[in-house]
């Protein structure tokens, strides 16, 4: 198992939900000097993205150099008027894997850019679980999705870059922008701002497939008091799960925080196929319903914590590129863990075993169909029991 490489000297701020992250985005790119990268699966064309592009154009006549890339299935439905608009404002903008309206269904179709992320100045990131969009604009009119995004200032930095740096012309050059590839840019400067000792961790196809997985059950594997886990799309494999499963039956504390709300109807029940078996492992399970969860956050033994855009699905753990922020820090570790117990006691429902709800002889048999039904999607995709085991 590949260890993670911590860095000291960051100063690593916490962000809850679009309400505090958009503003303090909004605001550093208005202060951007030099250089700005957004990396993101969905930029939604609503309040929020017209706000963020109003401030890129400006940013951009301002001569910083301006990159935007997001996903081509994650963000399809962008206006291409509005994309000729920000190339003609001097914004260099980059699609991960374009969709077409015959594109053949292929593996690599699945293969997405689901990071988000932002790099300005090479002085400030902002990483986590936010695309751009509207978190208040939604069809039940509820309250903003749960979620988080870090701002991290610091060391850290230098890994944060060279990874943006890579993912940028990597895409460049395979839509044949040359020039966009190979830009002169600022570095970071490895100066330390605080005193929080982080890693930053990526998943991509090739040298960090499993880099993210490994993190977690590290941490899983070493926790001695207490796991708490909040991650919207849940669905880990046998390794994760009986990771989870030694720690109850060692006394760790093992707490879930899932989505409560139906928003992909395969995935939901394929996740409530797994309560029984966990519920019967000691740990506990609580259905988010306040709103719509989209977190992906986890805090171990009130000192190791992360922050990112990876779900424990095979989407994020076998498929999609994703970033992480592993942070070990008490400070941290607390207010993350104080904001998830909230959410817990406040806003959520303890799955029991006698649930009706969940274990009727319908639910059970719909739940393990749907399971079956990923599973087969799976292995239809070629991917075997070294990827990941069900």
């Amino acid at each position: 198992m590949k260890n993670i490489d911590f860095v000291e000297g960051n100063l690593i701020t916490l962000l809850h939900n679009g309400e505090e992250y958009f503003p303090e985005l909004e605001a550093a790119i208005e202060k951007a000097q030099f250089e700005i990268h957004i990396e993101t699966y969905i930029f939604e064309y609503d309040a929020v993205g017209k706000r963020i592009i109003a401030a890129l154009k400006r940013a951009a006549q301002r001569d910083v150099s301006v990159h935007l890339l997001f996903d081509g299935f994650g963000s399809q439905n962008f206006p291409v008027e509005e994309i000729s608009l920000m190339l003609q404002a001097g914004i260099k903008i980059l699609i991960f894997r374009p969709e077409f309206i015959f594109s053949m269904p292929r593996r690599h179709r699945l293969r997405r850019m689901h990071r988000k992320l932002t790099l300005i100045d090479a002085k400030i990131a902002y990483i986590g679980g936010i695309n751009i969009i509207d978190d208040q604009d939604n069809p039940e009119k509820l309250t903003p999705r749960f979620d988080y995004a870090v701002a991290i200032k610091g060391p850290l930095l230098v890994q944060i870059h060279k990874a943006v740096k890579r993912l940028w012309m990597l895409v460049a050059w395979a839509h044949f922008k040359k020039r966009w590839a190979i830009s002169n840019t600022i570095k970071p400067v490895n100066d330390s701002c605080g005193n929080q000792k982080a890693a930053f961790v990526i998943r991509d196809n090739w040298r960090h497939r499993h880099d993210i997985e490994h993190a977690y059950l590290k941490g899983i594997n070493q926790a001695q008091s207490e796991i708490i886990i909040a991650n919207a799309y849940f669905l880990p494999g046998r390794k994760f799960r009986n990771a989870l499963k030694n720690a109850a039956q060692r006394g760790v504390n093992v707490e879930l925080l899932l989505q409560g709300r139906i928003e992909y109807r395969l995935q939901h029940h394929a996740t409530q196929a797994l309560y029984e078996n966990l519920l019967q492992a000691g740990i506990k399970i609580y259905e988010y319903n306040r709103s719509y969860l989209h977190a992906k956050v986890a805090v171990i033994d009130r000192y190791w914590a992360t922050v990112g855009s990876s779900n424990i699905d095979p989407f994020s753990l076998l498929l999609a590129r994703e970033a992480n922020v592993f942070i070990a820090d008490h400070q941290f570790a607390n207010e993350l863990r104080t904001s998830l117990k909230a959410a817990i006691s406040q806003e959520s429902t303890l799955v029991t075993s006698t649930d009706k709800n969940f274990f009727s002889k319908w639910n059970h048999a719909v739940n393990w169909l749907c399971f079956y039904i990923v599973r087969l999607l799976q292995g239809i995709l070629g991917y075997d029991r070294h990827d990941s085991k069900l």
